[in-house]
């Protein structure tokens, strides 16, 4: 499965990982736990995981311009996901992940979050001016 995204920062070489999907937006004023990377919102269908070192892939932000510095807290915690891939453009995440320096995609299909699994093996890249994400299904799991 292969997707494609606008570039929020820009890194170097390829980024990958095992993917965390959340078909929910996610706040990350409340819904995580800077000091553990575990997410704490109860509804949450991700409630219980870690985003630590993950490819995060969820619909989008919601809630307080706070959730920027919580995803740096999480970074300097060294809890940060890998990179953060979501379907819908949000300015409390991107610039979280900016302000972080945390590898973002946003603008990609929402099919990624029907589409991809939890625990599927994500790479991604820049190619031109946009993101390329391609995912593999992670067999051992």
């Amino acid at each position: 499965m292969r997707y494609i995204g606008t570039i929020v920062n820009e890194w170097r070489g390829i980024i990958e990982g095992e993917a965390l999907v959340s078909r929910s937006r996610i706040s990350f004023l409340g819904d995580v736990n800077p000091k553990t990377g575990i997410i704490r919102d109860p509804t949450s269908d991700i409630s219980g995981k870690s985003i630590m070192n993950k490819i995060l892939i969820f619909k989008g932000g919601r809630g307080s311009t706070v959730g920027a510095l919580v995803l740096y807290a999480l970074k300097k915690y060294r809890k940060a996901p890998k990179m953060i891939v979501t379907v819908e453009s949000d300015l409390v995440v991107i610039s979280g992940a900016i302000f972080a320096n945390i590898p973002m995609i946003t603008n990609v299909s929402s099919k990624i979050i029907t589409e991809v699994k939890t625990g599927d093996i994500v790479k991604a890249w820049i190619e031109g001016n946009r993101g390329v994400i391609e995912v593999f299904r992670n067999v051992f799991d």
